[in-house]
């Protein structure tokens, strides 16, 4: 069988494109393959903690990433009415790493990744349809009719990967009982300039400013999947739905045009019991989607790169490294999973007395408490994580 390249990534989102750079960085011979025409990073912001930042400084990143990156000092928890209900000290907690904590818009990033690689490493319009496991590689065959040999595959196409499906059929997506949307507008006449959640009676609301003038936010209502009712939410839905919300709240719905909104169901998928089969590695939400409640899913991607990058650079075989990955990884990202889709439930209650209930409760709580599970997370230095015996 003639390879095609020595190791096959699948998927061209942040898993994907960091690991393309890291093999870059390591000389390694790589494809990547994304079912998109473009890569235009669509999902609007999201948050690089401290653990991001660090992966980053492990593959020689930092720097450049800060340029793009909006500087997130604080992200506080909200009620309905703008009073606090946690007050996490974030850089108490990234002390660990002594990172900044930044929050980028994903477009800017893929932007910045994919300049790091060959612009003929990447094929997009490539959706896979199916793999092959031979003695002597894999085979990759896809929906346009193409088929591609590796040696290897890392497998990065998401939450709803072809591949895992295929590996353990029985990985599906599992629904968390809310849905989403998303938007990157102007910040010229708001003028934000924290970040911040609410936690209220009708659902979540979080903002933060990008750079270049910008704010993502997001909004996160109770919902049957795939509703065909929040499917088609206007601006003006959404207005209606959290007028009785804090400022500026209403103002960023007001600003914000429907053409700008990013609609999805939110799913994430139970921790797996392997992420490494042979030759085959899974990584990022193909291994370990996350909801987004502790803002870890881009993180943790790139954790992984980053573990991935160092078991390659020493490991006797790429099987071995790819073992080792998984030891490394399993628990850590295991915890980060089960975590947040605790916290999304709390997150979401509607009901008056659950909500009222809650807020008291995190009003009375030590604030060491109150970011006990940011603690545990971000106080271990995940590349000193070893692989367990």
């Amino acid at each position: 069988m003639k390879l095609d390249c020595e190791y096959a990534i699948v998927g061209g989102g942040v898993a994907g494109l960091s690991a393309a750079v890291a093999f870059h960085k390591l000389r390694k011979d790589f494809l990547v393959f994304e079912q998109a025409l473009a890569l235009k990073g669509i999902g609007a912001g999201f948050g690089l903690a401290a653990n991001a930042m660090q992966a980053f400084e492990y593959l020689g990143l930092r720097q450049e990433v800060e340029g793009i990156g909006f500087y997130t000092d604080t992200y506080e928890v909200l009620d309905h009415k703008g009073r606090a209900l946690i007050v996490p000290d974030t850089q108490r907690l990234s002390t660990r790493y002594n990172q900044k904590n930044l929050t980028v818009h994903r477009a800017d990033l893929h932007r910045y990744l994919q300049g790091k690689i060959p612009s003929a490493a990447v094929q997009l319009g490539k959706r896979l349809q199916r793999l092959e496991q031979r003695d002597e590689g894999i085979v990759l065959r896809f929906e346009d009719g193409t088929r591609y040999c590796c040696r290897y595959l890392i497998v990065a196409d998401g939450v709803n990967s072809i591949a895992r499906q295929q590996l353990v059929p029985g990985s599906v997506a599992r629904y968390a009982g809310y849905t989403c949307w998303r938007a990157t507008i102007g910040n010229g006449t708001i003028g934000l300039q924290r970040g911040s959640e609410t936690w209220g009676p009708n659902g979540r609301f979080g903002m933060t400013p990008l750079v270049q003038e910008r704010i993502y936010w997001y909004a996160c209502i109770n919902a049957p999947q795939n509703s065909n009712v929040y499917k088609n939410y206007s601006v003006r839905d959404l207005l209606h739905h959290f007028s009785r919300y804090h400022d500026p709240i209403p103002e960023i719905l007001s600003n914000t045009k429907d053409e700008d909104l990013i609609w999805n169901d939110i799913i994430d998928i139970k921790p797996l019991s392997r992420f490494a089969y042979g030759n085959i590695l899974l990584i990022g939400d193909a291994a370990h989607a996350t909801t987004p409640n502790m803002g870890q899913g881009a993180c943790q991607a790139l954790e992984d790169v980053a573990v991935l990058s160092d078991e390659i650079s020493r490991a006797d075989t790429v099987e071995d490294a790819f073992k080792n990955f998984e030891k490394r990884r399993l628990k850590r990202t295991k915890y980060i999973t089960e975590t947040s889709w605790r916290i999304g439930r709390a997150a979401q209650y509607t009901h008056p007395l659950m909500v009222g209930v809650r807020n008291s409760l995190l009003r009375l709580m030590p604030a060491a408490w109150a970011q006990s599970t940011l603690k545990k997370l971000l106080e271990v230095d995940f590349m000193s994580i070893a692989s367990s015996k």
